[in-house]
């Protein structure tokens, strides 16, 4: 009842914010792009007509055509358009958000221009990379990232002496820095928001990112996008937006991870050093190791190391330059969380150690192999009995069945399998 009564009291508040306007019958209806993706318009990025700078940075970057989210969302987005967009991991959705602000900004020495939050410090670290990277030719455009786990007093030095105009971070830091004068929002043009649903979902941190908008302009472009958006949480998302464009996984078409093979192994919890044996058959990239704790993460990761296999754990105090050095490939191996990045083309084998807690973490732990035009192979450990209510959950909402099937020895594993 009290959690009812906050939610409550949370909306009733939202309603009467002039900032986020909520639906009204009145309202045009909304341009809402659903199913399987409508026809494409363009045939690369230049039909975007973007900044030669831009266009630049794109071709060393390696992008030659817009992936299809991209072709529905950057047009609309560039022209300053809210969008809400719901789309599998490996889509190309950050690039959407990054090069719409990129497009847009104007430069000024002082202001922040662009807010973008995400809830985990590893996204908001890769975020920025993303936007240094397309920013490669425009010098004159300053992206800094805000998390917490790091000293405040180094984020108001940067704010106060070299203020970017791109501002990436979490909530909880953003509100810190808000709320001690050292940021200030009153020039933000485009309110972002990566991971929608993760943040919005946690009422503490929905009120976190309620609060932060309160204090940026009524008028600015807001852009959410999430690889999973359920049908509670897209009206709370509308209350933030002024007739946005929506493209979203329609409800009568199950979710699809194409190039991903999905496998179950039943196995008591004593039993799960079969990891060791599958990893010796098993053909591979890189491998992500899903673990529920931080402690079970570093036990798992000595383990490995026992075995001579070379991971990295995702301690605290290094957890972002040895996410870069997997990112960098340099090493092949890593055991995380769910407090982990993404966009990482070199995972072809995810491993639940420990199956998430629901279907959606498991949507956006197993999309780490199952990148657009890429083949991977994701294998779920099961336990107990709500670890199969879970899994079952999990199979009613794709299109690919996840079959029980144990690989045998043999240098050929990873092909019989996945293939």
């Amino acid at each position: 009842m009290v959690g009812q009564d906050v939610e409550n009291e949370l909306l009733d508040e939202e309603d009467e914010e002039p900032h986020a306007p909520t639906e009204s019958t009145s309202e045009p209806p909304k341009k809402d792009v659903k199913g399987s993706y409508v026809s494409i318009h363009s045939s690369g990025f230049r039909d975007f007509l973007l900044k030669p700078e831009f266009l630049r940075a794109i071709v060393d970057c390696g992008f030659e055509h817009p992936s299809e989210v991209q072709h529905q969302c950057t047009p609309q987005a560039i022209l300053g358009m809210d969008v809400l967009c719901q789309a599998q991991s490996g889509m190309g959705k950050t690039a959407v958000f990054v090069l719409a602000n990129l497009q847009q900004i104007a430069p000024v020495n002082g202001q922040v221009t662009a807010l973008v939050m995400c809830h985990t410090r590893e996204l908001a670290f890769q975020i920025r990379k993303e936007y240094e990277r397309f920013s490669k030719y425009m010098p004159s455009v300053k992206v800094y990232v805000f998390f917490g786990g790091l000293s405040i007093k180094k984020d108001e030095e940067v704010l106060k002496k070299n203020c970017p105009h791109v501002v990436v971070g979490t909530p909880g830091r953003i509100l810190a820095l808000v709320r001690n004068r050292s940021l200030n929002l009153r020039n933000v043009k485009h309110f972002v928001l990566d991971e929608c649903d993760k943040m919005l979902e946690q009422l503490d941190m929905r009120q976190d990112v309620q609060e932060i908008f309160r204090l940026t302009p009524c008028e600015k472009q807001c852009t959410m996008f999430s690889a999973t958006l359920s049908k509670e949480i897209r009206p709370v998302c509308r209350k933030f937006m002024q007739d946005p464009m929506e493209v979203l996984v329609d409800d009568e078409t199950k979710l699809t991870l194409l190039g991903l093979q999905q496998y179950y192994v039943k196995l008591e919890d004593s039993e799960k050093k079969r990891l060791f044996d599958l990893l010796d058959v098993l053909e591979f990239n890189q491998v992500v190791i899903f673990v529920r704790l931080v402690q079970c993460c570093m036990a798992l990761a000595q383990l490995l190391v026992e075995q001579n296999f070379p991971p990295r754990a995702m301690a605290q105090e290094e957890r972002l330059s040895r996410y870069q050095q997997f990112k960098d490939f340099q090493l092949r191996i890593l055991v995380a969380t769910n407090l982990f990045g993404r966009d990482m083309e070199r995972v072809n084998i995810v491993f639940n150690y420990d199956i998430p807690e629901d279907s959606d973490t498991y949507f956006h732990r197993v999309a780490r192999a199952g990148h657009v035009g890429t083949k991977g192979l994701a294998i779920t450990f099961v336990s107990h009995e709500n670890d199969a209510k879970i899994l079952n959950d999990v199979q009613g909402r794709i299109r690919a069945s996840i079959s029980q099937r144990l690989p045998k020895s043999g240098p050929d594993v990873y092909i019989q399998l996945a293939f």
